[in-house]
C-alpha cells in the first residue's frame, strides 16, 4: 500500500514512503524532493503510516500522524515561539530522547558551507544541492567521505527503524559543511501506552488507601521525632510524611479502567518517557550496519556520538519557575544544604530507582558513622586520660631503669637507652589500650547492623517505589559480543558444504552454539585476565617491597650523620608513607583502566554481566594495592628480624626493619590515618572536583573552535538538548560505590588500630554526598533511568568485608598490640598482679662480646662501658644452657595469641548472627502492609471488573427484543454503538480511553 506524505500544510505535493527507506542516495527519476530557493527555509512536516492505524499522541487521526520534522538550522525562531526548551518547535511534544552526530559534507573544507545555494530536502530530511542549481559531476570519493556516508545510510535506516516503531523525531538540517546534529525523539501515547504493558511497569491506579502505622507507641515516638526533625527536612513535595498511597499495578491497555488518567502527556513521567524510548533504541536494529541490534552499537561504532534524556531545564536559572533539577540543586546538591536529609523519593523520580538506592545506602552509610564516631571518641579520650596511669610507658620513660639497648643497625649505629623512647611509647597507649578491643567487637556489631538496617531500608523503599515482585528484564547484548558472534559465524561459514554434509548429531550440536560464544572461545580472554591480575598483584608486592628497602636504606643513611640521628624513625615512617600513597593513587587509576580492559577481552554477554565481573576485578586490585602497605605493617614488619648476632639481611650490610620500641601498633595508626585521609581529600578536590571542570572546559573550547570553524554564530538562547551535550557523559555508579567499599575497609578492617578512622569517614562523607550530588545534577548529563530491587554484587561485597574485618580486628589485636603480652605477664608472671617489671620482662640479654666481626658499633659515644645490651624479643639469656633460644614466655605468649584470635573470632561471630537473627529482613508493618495492599487490589479489582461488566451489559439488555436474560461475559458481550474497538471500556470516575 502506499500513503502519501504532505510536505508542507496545504501544499499540493506529496512524497511517497519509498523516499523515506531510500534516503541519503540523492533524488532519483521521477522521485520529488521539496525545493527551498535559499534561506531561511519553509517549516517541514511530513508523516508516514503508523503500522496498524495508531493515533499520534496530539489526537490526529490514523495514517496521518506527524512524525517528522525537518527544520533548516538557519531559521529564525523568535522567541514567543519558543515557549518551552524541552519540546518540539510545535511546542506540543515533548523531547523525550536526544541522539548526536557530527557530520562532514563530502569534499567540503572546514569554513566553506552553501549559503548561496538552493537547498534540496530528501526523504531523509538531510541537505544537498539541488540538481538544477548547476551541481557538479561525480565526485571520487575519498576513504573519509565513504565511511561518513556509509554512516549516513545506517542512521537513515535507524532512524527510519524508529519511525516504524512509532516514535516522532525532529532534526535540524544538515547546511554547513560540517557540524553536530541532535535527533529529537518523542514517544507518542500509543507508544508509551505499548511500551508501558511490554516492560511492565506499574504504574498507579485510581485506589488509595491509607498506611497503617504499629502500636500507640511507635505512632507517638514517630510524631516526636516528625517534630523534631523537622528543620532537617529538605521542602520538597515528595518529602511529606503523607499516610496515603496509591494502589500499583503494571499497565495494561485491557484494564484502562483501573488507572486514573486525567492527562496523558504527564501520566508517565519523564525518567519514565525517557527509559521507555530508551529500551526502543537498545532493541531497534541496522542492516546496513551488520544487523547490529541497539544505538549502543552505533555508538560504539561512531555513527552515533551520543545518546541521552534531556534535564528539566536548567539548575540555575532566574525567576520563581520551578523543575524537578532546580528543587534538587537548591534542596540537595549545595554544600550549604550539608545538615538536611536527602529528598530519596524526587532523587528516584528523577534519576531512576538505581541511583536512588545508592543515595539511600550512602545517607544510610553516613548517619550509621555517627555512632561508631562517638564511641570512637570516646575510645581515644579514654586513652589520653590514662595515659598518666599506663604503667609499662612509665616504666619505659624512667631514666633510672636505664635499659641499654642493642644498636638499631650495624657499625654507624650505637648503643641506646630505652628512654629515649619515651615519647612514642606514649603515644602507642592512646590507641593501644583495652577501650580498643571492646570497640573492635562494637565494629564488628556496628557492620552487621549496618548491613541488617540497609536490607530493611531496601524492602520498604521497594514497597514505595513498587519494586517488591518486578521481574528482571531481559538484555540485549553488548556490541562487542555480537561483533565476537559475528565474527566465530563468519569463520563457521567458510567451512566447506560437503564438510558440513558429512557430520553427524555432535556436529549439529555445535552449530546450535554458533550464535554464542563457549568457553573455548573465551579461554584466551580468560588466561589472559588471569596472567594479568597475578603480574598485577606481583606489581603491587614489589612495591610494597620496593619501599621497605626504601625505609632500610634511608634509615641507615641518616645514622651516620649526627644532626639526623635523633629523627631517624619519624623521618624514615613519614616519607615512605607519602611514597606509599602516591603510589596508591596512581596505581588506582591505572588498575582502574587495566580491569575495564581485562573485562572487555573477556566478552560478557549483557551489561549487567560486564558490570559486575568489572567490579570484581576493580576491587580485588585496589584493595590489594590499597591494603598492601598497611598489611605489611600490621603483621609482617619486625616479625622476621632476627636477633642480634643473627639478623636477617636484605641485601648486603642491610637488615630487616624492626618495630618502634612501643610496638608497630603507633606506625600502623599512621599509615592507615595518612592513607585513608589522603585518599579522600585528594580524590575528591582532584579527581572528582578538578578533572570533570577540565573536561567541561576542553569540550566548551572544542565545540567553540569547531563553531567558528563552520562559521556559525553561537546562540544566545542555546537549546536544552545543547546544553547537555556539552556536560560530561553519564559512565556508571563503579567509582563511586569504590571510593565508598575502600573507605568501609579503613573504617572496618583496622580499626583496633586507628579508632578515629569513623570520625574522618563521616567528615568526609557529609561532603561527599553532596558533591555526588552536584555532579549529577550539574556536571553529568541525565542517566538513563534503570529499574532495580537492590545495590547487586556491592551488598555481598560489603558482607564479605564485614566478615574479613573480625578476622583482620583479631590478629591485630592479639599480634600487632601489647593486649595479649600484658594480660600474660599480669596474670602468669607478676608477683603482685600489676604491669611493674612488664618492660624488663619483654626484654632479652644479649652479650655484645658474641657480635660478628665488622658489626660492633663505630666510635662508641655511649657513656658507661656495655657488656649486655637488651632486645626485645622473648629469649634465653646468655648465661642460659640454651642461650638465645625461644623461652618458656615466647611459647605462653604465643599460645594466648591463637587462643585470643579463636575466642574473639566465634564470640564476635555469634554474637553478629545473633543481631542478624534478631533484626528481621522485611520490617514487620512494611510485610503486612504488601499483605493488606494485595487484599486490597483484589478487591479493587473486582469491583472495578464488576462495573465494566454492568456498563457494557446495560446496552445489550435494552437492545434485547425477547423476554430472554442471559449473562454474557465482558468478551463476548457486544460492543456499545460507535465503539467498535475491542478493549475500548468506561467505568465510574474515569474518562473513555481508546487503544
Amino acid at each position: 500500500m502506499d500513503f502519501d506524505i504532505p510536505l508542507l500544510p496545504g501544499s499540493p505535493r506529496r512524497l511517497s514512503p519509498r523516499t523515506v527507506v531510500r534516503g541519503g542516495q540523492g533524488p532519483k527519476h521521477g522521485q520529488q524532493c521539496l525545493q527551498v530557493p535559499g534561506p531561511p527555509a519553509q517549516r517541514l512536516q511530513s508523516s508516514v503510516p503508523q503500522g496498524s492505524g495508531q493515533a499520534s499522541g496530539g489526537g490526529s487521526p490514523p495514517n496521518s500522524s506527524v512524525i517528522n520534522n525537518y527544520l533548516e538550522a538557519s531559521e529564525p525562531v523568535s522567541l514567543e515561539a519558543r515557549v518551552s526548551r524541552m519540546h518540539f518547535h510545535d511546542n506540543q511534544r515533548k523531547v523525550d530522547y536526544v541522539l548526536a552526530y557530527h557530520y562532514r559534507k563530502r569534499g567540503a573544507h572546514p569554513g566553506h558551507g552553501f549559503p548561496g545555494h538552493s537547498l534540496a530536502i530528501v526523504s531523509n530530511g538531510e541537505t544537498g544541492k539541488d540538481p538544477q542549481a548547476g551541481a557538479p559531476g561525480d565526485i571520487e570519493l575519498g576513504p573519509l567521505d565513504a565511511l561518513e556516508e556509509e554512516r549516513k545510510e545506517q542512521r537513515e535506516e535507524f532512524e527510519h527503524n524508529l519511525m516504524e516503531a512509532g516514535l516522532e523525531l525532529e532534526k535540524d538540517l544538515e547546511s554547513k559543511s560540517q557540524g553536530s546534529v541532535f535527533v529529537r525523539i518523542h514517544a507518542p501515547w500509543q507508544v508509551l501506552a505499548r511500551e508501558a504493558e511490554f516492560l511492565k511497569i506499574k504504574v498507579p491506579t485510581k485506589k488509595m488507601y491509607e498506611i497503617k502505622s504499629q502500636g500507640s507507641i511507635a505512632k507517638t515516638f514517630n510524631k516526636i521525632l516528625h517534630k523534631l526533625s523537622a528543620p532537617l527536612k529538605p521542602r520538597v513535595p515528595e518529602h511529606s510524611n503523607s499516610r496515603m498511597k496509591n494502589l500499583s499495578y503494571p499497565f495494561s491497555r485491557e484494564k484502562m479502567y483501573l488507572y486514573n488518567i486525567q492527562d496523558k502527556d504527564t501520566f508517565f513521567d519523564n525518567a519514565t518517557r525517557s527509559r521507555i524510548v530508551h529500551e526502543i533504541l537498545k532493541r531497534t536494529t541496522c542492516s546496513r550496519a551488520n544487523n547490529t541490534m541497539g544505538i549502543n552499537s552505533l555508538i560504539a561504532n561512531n555513527v552515533y556520538e551520543a545518546a541521552y534524556p534531556l534535564h528539566d531545564g536548567e539548575y540555575d536559572s532566574p525567576g520563581d519557575d520551578m523543575n524537578d533539577r532546580k528543587l534538587l540543586y537548591q534542596e540537595w546538591a549545595r554544600y550549604g544544604v550539608f545538615y538536611k536529609f536527602q529528598p530519596i523519593d524526587l532523587i528516584r523520580k528523577y534519576f531512576g530507582e538505581k541511583i536512588g538506592l545508592y543515595f539511600a545506602w550512602l545517607g544510610l552509610y553516613t548517619s550509621f558513622l555517627i555512632p561508631s564516631s562517638v564511641i570512637g571518641i570516646i575510645v581515644f579520650l579514654y586513652g589520653c586520660a590514662t595515659i598518666e596511669e599506663d604503667i609499662p610507658s612509665k616504666e619505659m620513660c624512667d631514666q633510672q631503669n636505664a635499659f641499654t639497648m642493642c644498636p638499631l643497625c650495624d657499625k654507624s649505629c650505637d648503643y641506646w637507652n630505652l628512654s629515649s623512647a619515651c615519647g612514642t611509647a606514649r603515644a602507642s597507649h592512646l590507641f593501644d589500650n583495652p577501650a580498643t578491643v571492646f570497640f573492635s567487637i562494637f565494629m564488628a556489631l556496628w557492620a552487621t547492623m549496618f548491613l541488617e538496617n540497609w536490607k530493611r531500608l531496601q524492602m520498604r523503599l521497594g514497597y514505595f517505589w513498587d519494586l517488591t515482585g518486578i521481574e528482571e528484564e531481559e538484555e540485549h547484548s553488548r556490541p562487542e559480543y555480537e561483533t565476537k558472534v559475528r565474527e566465530k559465524m563468519l569463520k563457521e561459514s567458510n567451512k566447506s558444504v560437503v564438510q558440513k554434509l558429512g557430520t553427524s548429531g555432535t556436529e549439529a550440536e555445535d552449530e546450535d552454539d554458533e550464535d554464542k560464544l563457549t568457553w573455548k572461545d573465551r579461554f584466551p580472554g580468560y588466561l589472559m585476565n588471569f596472567a594479568s591480575i597475578l603480574f598485577m598483584i606481583a606489581l603491587t608486592f614489589s612495591i610494597v617491597f620496593g619501599v621497605i628497602v626504601y625505609r632500610i636504606t634511608t634509615a641507615a643513611a641518616l645514622s651516620l650523620n649526627k644532626a639526623t640521628r635523633s629523627n631517624v624513625r619519624v623521618t624514615v615512617t613519614a616519607t615512605a608513607v607519602i611514597i606509599n600513597l602516591v603510589v596508591i593513587l596512581i596505581l588506582d587509576e591505572i588498575y582502574g583502566a587495566v580491569a575495564k580492559w581485562l573485562t572487555k577481552i573477556e566478552v560478557p554477554k549483557t551489561e549487567q554481566t560486564f558490570e559486575e565481573r568489572l567490579i570484581l576485578k576493580a576491587f580485588l586490585l585496589k584493595f590489594v594495592n590499597a591494603y598492601s602497605p598497611i598489611f605489611y605493617v600490621a603483621f609482617f614488619k619486625g616479625r622476621f628480624v632476627g636477633r642480634p648476632g643473627s639478623y636477617v639481611y636484605v641485601f648486603d650490610g642491610y637488615r630487616m626493619e624492626e618495630c618502634a620500641p612501643g610496638g608497630c601498633l603507633m606506625e600502623l595508626c599512621i599509615q592507615l590515618s595518612i592513607i585513608m585521609l589522603g585518599k579522600q581529600l585528594i580524590q575528591n578536590n582532584i579527581f572528582e572536583i578538578g578533572v570533570p571542570k577540565l573536561k567541561k572546559l576542553f569540550r566548551k573550547l572544542k565545540d567553540e573552535t569547531e563553531s567558528e570553524e563552520a562559521g556559525s554564530a553561537h546562540s544566545k538562547h542555546p537549546e536544552q538538548w545543547d546544553l547537555d551535550y556539552s556536560l560530561e557523559p553519564y559512565t556508571g555508579l563503579t567509582p563511586e560505590y569504590m571510593e565508598m567499599i575502600i573507605q568501609f575497609g579503613f573504617v572496618t578492617l583496622f580499626v583496633a588500630s586507628f579508632p578515629l578512622a569513623p570520625v574522618f569517614a563521616l567528615l568526609n562523607n557529609v561532603i561527599e554526598v553532596r558533591l555526588d550530588a552536584k555532579k549529577f545534577v550539574t556536571e553529568l548529563r541525565r542517566p538513563d533511568a534503570v529499574r532495580t530491587k537492590d545495590i547487586g554484587i556491592w551488598f555481598d561485597i560489603l558482607s564479605g568485608i564485614g566478615k574479613f574485618s573480625v578476622i583482620i580486628n583479631a590478629f591485630v589485636i592479639a599480634v600487632t598490640s601489647d593486649f595479649i603480652p600484658r594480660l600474660v605477664y599480669q596474670y602468669s608472671y607478676s608477683h603482685n598482679g600489676t604491669l611493674h617489671g612488664f618492660v624488663n620482662h619483654t626484654l632479652s640479654f644479649f652479650n655484645v662480646s658474641q657480635l660478628k666481626e665488622g658489626t660492633q658499633p663505630e666510635n662508641s659515644q655511649f657513656e658507661q662501658e656495655v657488656q649486655f645490651c637488651r632486645f626485645k624479643d622473648y629469649r634465653e639469656p646468655p648465661w642460659a644452657p640454651n642461650p638465645y633460644e625461644f623461652s618458656k614466655q615466647y611459647w605462653a605468649v604465643l599460645s594466648a595469641r591463637l587462643a585470643f584470635v579463636i575466642i574473639f573470632q566465634n564470640l564476635v561471630m555469634f554474637l553478629s548472627v545473633l543481631v542478624d537473627w534478631m533484626i528481621p529482613d522485611i520490617p514487620t508493618d512494611i510485610s503486612d502492609q504488601i499483605k493488606r495492599e494485595k487484599s486490597l487490589f483484589v478487591d479493587f479489582f473486582l469491583k472495578e471488573e464488576h462495573e465494566k461488566l454492568r456498563l457494557t451489559e446495560e446496552p445489550a439488555r435494552r437492545s434485547q427484543s425477547t423476554g430472554r436474560h442471559s449473562r454474557r461475559s465482558p468478551a463476548a458481550s457486544p460492543a456499545p454503538s460507535g465503539r467498535s474497538q475491542p478493549g475500548s471500556s468506561v467505568s465510574s470516575g474515569s474518562q473513555h480511553t481508546s487503544v
